[in-house]
């Protein structure tokens, strides 16, 4: 925000900036890293990181076409934020549309349509709008397109997948044509990184067909085939100045891994996402293409309920994540991408990631200790994994080995892949979750670890854990706030039902010409956002 502060509060100085004050200031992970099913990745000229990091030094040039895969599409695409349902739906979204805010590389929301949030209390909001906006279709963008694209989602016949967010905005109203007041249902100091992600991208007012798309955002919608493809032509009268910088894309899903990686090697695409760690040396050995890593927040977790939960069985637990030796974990079934994790669900690239906590060790004789305290004995106990939950059946594996050497029979049942989340995630004692990253540490804790929610996936229940949760979402002093989510990390860490072994990175392929991108922790293809970003070097 441009020379506005939040009377009485301390809010981070990063929330003040604009979208185009200073620079994105992207992290530069050049380092090769990992072992890819087994094998040593040989270390080459810029590592992972050459599209990213080569960026820096060149200006970018304008025009080009490419052809991006992702891996899922299905006829229930969509062109409306609210519905977005998947990552494939996203990148389409943040093409077509914009937010009022933008969330960079450390999850911080900057300034996009909106110049301005004000507010005294993080219940009452004045959010102020950028002047030279207009949408595809040559109308100019006012505070009306604001008030009709957040009050949809509160309509149940919008079917919004962002319908139980939306219900704390009390009243959402225009003050004026470039002017929209906010007033929530209770504080929360997020609300500038909420509006930041992809359901709440502002549509047209009175927006209901969405066959086509007609936005703000930098490339207009030419071609839209649900399931098939979309192609998407430059906005010329996009109202950030250069920007975008190429003149197409063609977005399509090819749902195999090793079609996807060839169709790359082949030319044949320019971007891919995502790339399983065993098939970065194939890609690096290819003199025309390179990958990219993203150290993310999403994490595989051992979920522990029932009788071996934290509810009536802590000690079970603790021996639990005693017994992840998360340097293998990684090594073997991440194939040495992502980032050791500590039983904490907040990524070490979140701001409020508390980096004092201790590390929890892989120690086999603690995990001993607390095994004869849970009184388990020696029962077999089935542990419940699948390839839904990405990397669970490597981990099992690992966990049944150590396991073996304290007496403990680990018995694997490996379930498949099709209707796990519905018939298995969260139905049995001890079994595995894989949660993606989020933008916001309240939307992190608020969906998986207070004690009424629907993805509470231990059925853990902490009084005090709650009762942080409430304060910290309304309060505005930035360093009470970062005490209070650390307090929450040390509760999960030592009392939660869940084991978090690491982190996990999404990985890109792209074409060694394809330059802009960028690592970001929502995921890969900079967290969904790269269209507006990249360019080609001719």
């Amino acid at each position: 925000m441009k020379n506005n502060k939040l009377p009485g509060t301390q809010l981070a100085s990063s929330l003040m900036r604009t979208a185009g004050q200073g620079g994105h200031g992207f992290t530069r992970r050049d380092v090769l890293r990992g072992m890819a099913a087994g094998t040593v990745l040989a270390t080459a000229a810029g590592g992972l990181m050459t599209g990213a990091s080569s960026a820096f030094a060149q200006t970018p040039q304008r025009g080009g076409r490419i052809k991006v895969a992702s891996a899922t599409s299905s006829t229930a695409d969509t062109l409306d934020p609210a519905k977005g349902a998947n990552y494939t739906d996203y990148c389409r979204h943040f093409m077509f549309y914009n937010g009022l805010t933008t969330l960079d590389e450390v999850l911080v929301p900057r300034m996009s349509l909106a110049e301005s949030f004000d507010t005294d209390d993080a219940l009452s909001w004045v959010i102020k709008l950028r002047r030279d906006v207009v949408f595809h279709d040559g109308q100019p963008f006012t505070s009306a397109d604001v008030v009709y694209s957040l009050n949809r989602h509160k309509d149940p016949d919008t079917a919004s997948r962002a319908l139980s967010v939306a219900q704390q905005l009390e009243e959402v109203r225009a003050a004026g044509p470039h002017e929209v007041h906010i007033r929530l249902t209770s504080p929360n100091a997020d609300l500038p990184a909420i509006l930041a992600t992809s359901h709440f991208l502002i549509v047209r007012d009175g927006t209901t067909d969405f066959s086509l798309a007609n936005g703000t955002g930098p490339f207009e919608c030419a071609e839209f085939q649900p399931g098939v493809r979309s192609v998407a032509v430059r906005n010329d009268s996009y109202w950030k100045p250069g920007q975008p910088y190429l003149d197409e894309i063609e977005f399509f899903a090819i749902p195999d891994e090793a079609a996807r990686i060839n169709a790359l090697l082949a030319g044949d695409v320019d971007l891919i996402n995502p790339v399983n760690a065993r098939s970065i040396p194939r890609i690096l050995n290819s003199a025309n293409a390179t990958a990219m890593e993203s150290p993310t927040g999403a994490y595989t977790n051992l979920v522990m309920r029932d009788d071996l939960g934290p509810v009536n069985n802590p000690d079970f637990v603790l021996a639990m994540k005693y017994m992840l030796d998360r340097e293998q974990i990684q090594r073997l079934a991440f194939g040495g991408f992502g980032t050791l994790a500590n039983d904490q669900p907040i990524a070490p690239s979140h701001r409020y990631h508390l980096a004092d906590l201790p590390q929890r060790e892989f120690d086999l004789d603690r995990a001993k200790y607390h095994l004869e305290r849970a009184g388990v004995g020696n029962r077999s106990i089935p542990l419940v994994a699948s390839e839904a939950a990405t990397g669970s059946v490597d981990m099992a594996q690992l966990m049944q080995l150590s396991a073996q050497q304290i007496g403990l029979n680990l018995e694997i049942r490996r379930v498949p892949s099709d209707g796990y989340w519905s018939n298995h995630w969260m139905k049995h004692p001890l079994g595995f979750g894989a949660i993606s990253a989020r933008p916001t540490a309240d939307l992190m804790f608020s969906l998986f670890f207070q004690s009424d929610a629907a993805w509470n996936e231990a059925g853990w229940r902490n009084e005090q854990f709650d009762q942080l949760l409430l304060a910290a979402r309304g309060e505005t002093d930035e360093d009470k706030r970062k005490q209070m989510y650390g307090d929450m990390q040390v509760l999960i860490h030592e009392h939660g039902g869940i084991g978090i072994p690491q982190f996990r990175s999404s990985i890109d392929g792209h074409n060694t010409k394809l330059r802009g991108l960028s690592p970001h922790p929502l995921g890969g293809l900079m967290g969904y956002m790269f269209a507006e970003h990249v360019w080609l070097e001719t």
